[in-house]
């Protein structure tokens, strides 16, 4: 049922992250402690993404700003490169194999260093495929997205709730499972500056979501868990997603654990060490992280509808 894990805090060493602690999410890929639902290793590949901060960042917008393309006028390739160049872009590397046989991940990720890590090892269901495609994370634009879980009917149950959120065809995702699917689905309410009209989504939640750029990553993760709990009631919706300078997260019947420091701030699966500053986070939780600052609002959904 996969493992994740997202860090925030001062640069580290990207491999770190994947081998820090002595219960390390590649400990985890052969040895977890809290599987639940199925599965007993995670060794049906791996991803890590992170992010590069936006100084930085604007180096390599400009770069591919000057490249093809020379019609384009300069003040719109100028503003193109100033917008893209205020927020952190995202990079990532994913195996299909286990993540202990990929030499890469003690010899090449630690020569990389960045202050926003999300990385995964899978499990990956029964009859679903193991490619590199299927791989957590899934990324696009600032996002980084995991989901450990699974969804019981998942062709059927994500493609009615694809069309209530108006979302782009399902054939855009990157391979044939329910967690890239649910990529899908999740990306475009993140890139919608309105909600969705199918999505039952009360009007004054609607209204504050309407007036953003981009919607509500709290807003869209409780649109889309709900929705996927109505048309599969037995689904398991661990979800994480960041964007390098936050991290949002919900547990739906998987464990959870955070730790949170002035500095730094980690969401994962299982701890991966005996810090006592490990909180353990209750099933059906929606959980925001940055460093110094730990969010939990409860997601309560009683027959399919948000309790009051």
């Amino acid at each position: 049922m996969c493992r994740h894990l997202a860090y925030l805090g001062p640069p580290v060493p990207v491999g770190d992250i994947l081998t820090r602690g002595p219960h390390s999410l590649r400990t985890q890929s052969w040895a977890p402690r809290d599987m639940r639902g199925g599965g007993t290793i995670n060794a049906d590949g791996f991803g890590v993404a992170w992010w590069i901060p936006a100084p930085a960042a604007a180096h390599l917008v400009a770069a591919r700003a000057l490249g093809p393309g020379l019609g384009d006028s300069g003040a719109d390739r100028a503003e193109s490169v100033t917008a893209a160049a205020e927020q952190p872009t995202v990079s990532r590397y994913r195996n299909a194999a286990p993540i202990w046989t990929d030499p890469a991940v003690a010899e090449v990720l630690p020569q990389l260093h960045s202050s926003a890590v999300l990385a995964a090892v899978r499990s990956a269901t029964a009859g679903l495929p193991v490619e590199q495609a299927a791989c957590a994370p899934f990324t696009h634009g600032r996002w980084a997205f995991s989901h450990n879980g699974a969804i019981p009917d998942w062709r059927d149950a994500l493609t009615a709730v694809a069309a209530q959120f108006d979302s782009p065809s399902l054939l855009d995702a990157e391979s044939l499972t329910d967690s890239a699917l649910l990529w899908v689905i999740l990306r475009s309410l993140l890139e919608n500056k309105t909600p969705p009209s199918g999505a039952d989504i009360e009007p004054e939640v609607a209204l504050t979501a309407a007036i953003r750029t981009v919607f509500d990553p709290e807003i869209a993760l409780t649109a889309v868990v709900r929705a996927v709990y109505e048309l599969s009631p037995r689904a398991r919706l661990n979800l994480l997603l960041g964007d390098g300078e936050t991290v949002w997260a919900t547990t739906w019947q998987h464990a959870l654990s955070v730790l949170v420091a002035d500095d730094f701030a980690v969401v994962a699966s299982e701890p991966y060490d005996d810090d006592p500053r490990w909180q353990s986070i209750a099933d059906r939780q929606l959980v925001v992280v940055r460093p110094g600052r730990l969010t939990v609002k409860p997601l309560d959904f009683e027959n399919g509808r948000t309790s009051r």
